[in-house]
């Protein structure tokens, strides 16, 4: 009898193709959300999961399936899997990163570009007719040449920020929990630096680092308090990181200049606010959500059940002490 697969979300048919070629899978093939008990539901019988970052998996849904071989997430984050419940249930649970990479520095470049040109303020004013011609001193905004740049989270995805920032003359300034060697950071032109230091002499600063309790929040209002009030915020890598609440308040008195948002605190939920700040740009947790990016996590994902199922340890597992 065939092993079965229960994908609780609608992507890319990369993943069907894949693990069907081995499995019964099961897709839920809407864009709609399941609910706790219809993910329940889902995997009664099955010997593999595959859902979505917006997907909580916690304890009662793991332990509804005594018989659960493993969680594959699609997406780099896993803080909406209850690890701590599959790795006691001896399930292991897999991410896609690196696939994301590039996709998520080019969004935050763009971004940076885009809060620093002000370019979605001048979309809307231009559409809204309010557009009267070129003037000396109308709309400015600010270069990148030659500003600072400070990544909080000097990963994959962090040094590849870091190395289009380059491309645009910028300094980078970073803060990391494992500095690169002096050698390395003379050659790269990167400058190590304590995360208050980061956070007192970026121009912008951007977070690019995973989510855990003890980082929640990370950015408050002391550390908005540090920043120049010509700095600008950008976070494109998890919502808790940031008080939006404190962020608001720095945005509206303007003690920072403005900020860029994919991810947000309470997603989908926005701090009420923020939505009619025109120094703030808002987008839908877009970072990978690329042709090319979305298609390698389906294949990502297909491959670590695969792994698992066929009796191998799975790609990118992030309770690797299971198999201790």
């Amino acid at each position: 009898m065939k092993q079965r697969v229960f994908i609780s979300g609608k992507i890319p048919k990369t993943a069907y193709d894949i693990l069907s070629k081995e499995f019964e899978v099961t897709m839920h093939d809407d864009i709609r959300l399941l609910s706790k008990g219809e993910i329940m539901e889902g995997i009664k019988g099955k010997d593999a999961l595959l859902c979505l970052l917006s997907d909580p998996i916690d304890k009662e849904i793991i332990d509804s399936n005594p018989n659960l071989k493993i969680i594959a997430n699609y997406g780099a984050g896993f803080n909406n899997i209850d690890i701590e419940a599959a790795t006691s249930n001896k399930i292991p649970v897999t991410n896609t990163p690196l696939v994301s990479t590039t996709s998520t520095a080019e969004l935050t470049m763009g971004l940076i570009l885009s809060i620093a040109r002000r370019i979605v303020e001048g979309d809307k004013i231009t559409r809204a007719g309010k557009f009267t011609g070129w003037a000396p001193l109308y709309h400015l905004g600010t270069e990148l040449s030659s500003k600072t740049l400070g990544i909080i989270g000097l990963g994959n995805i962090g040094k590849a920020v870091a190395k289009r920032a380059k491309a645009f003359d910028m300094n980078i300034i970073y803060y990391t929990n494992h500095p690169l060697d002096e050698n390395e950071e003379k050659k790269l032109g990167y400058k190590y630096m304590s995360l208050d230091k980061v956070i007192e002499n970026s121009d912008f600063l951007t977070l690019h680092l995973s989510y855990s309790p003890s980082s929640f929040h990370m950015i408050g209002r002391e550390q908005l308090e540090k920043m120049k009030s010509t700095a600008y915020l950008i976070n494109a890598a998890r919502g808790p990181l940031v008080d939006e609440t404190a962020l608001l308040e720095a945005l509206k008195n303007k003690s920072i200049a403005g900020a860029a948002l994919d991810v947000y605190e309470r997603e989908p939920e926005i701090t009420a606010g923020l939505e009619k700040l025109d120094n703030v740009i808002l987008t839908p947790h877009i970072g990978n959500a690329t042709i090319e990016a979305r298609n390698k996590m389906a294949e990502v994902a297909a491959n670590n059940i695969i792994a698992v199922l066929n009796g191998q340890k799975p790609i990118n597992c992030v309770n690797p002490d299971i198999y201790e």
